[in-house]
């Protein structure tokens, strides 16, 4: 819900969290690797999972970054109003 206090240059920080996958992404190999060289697969195993889900975000966030910004209403657009009553006759916002 848009309540028109949200800073007008507010940005998702997809750069940020695409080095940090990145960089997750290193350090689970490195992981897979050493475990695997020292003949530990549990942590091997571990680390090949961490490995899986940082470049699964890694995959998400370069997604998000090539369909480029997306509509976001400007000044001139006035917040919505919240919700008054609803199923219950309460709103959850309301005490």
């Amino acid at each position: 819900m848009r309540t028109g206090s949200e800073p007008s240059t507010a940005r998702s920080p997809l750069r940020m969290r695409l080095w940090l996958s990145v960089w997750g992404m290193i350090w689970a190999l490195f992981g897979v690797v050493a475990f695997v060289a020292t003949g530990r697969a549990g942590w091997a195993t571990a680390c090949a999972v961490l490995l899986a889900v940082t470049v699964v975000d890694l995959c998400v966030v370069i997604r998000h970054l090539r369909q480029g910004p997306h509509y976001q209403p400007g000044r001139d657009v006035p917040p919505y109003e919240p919700e008054r009553g609803g199923r219950g006759g309460r709103s959850p916002h309301v005490p």
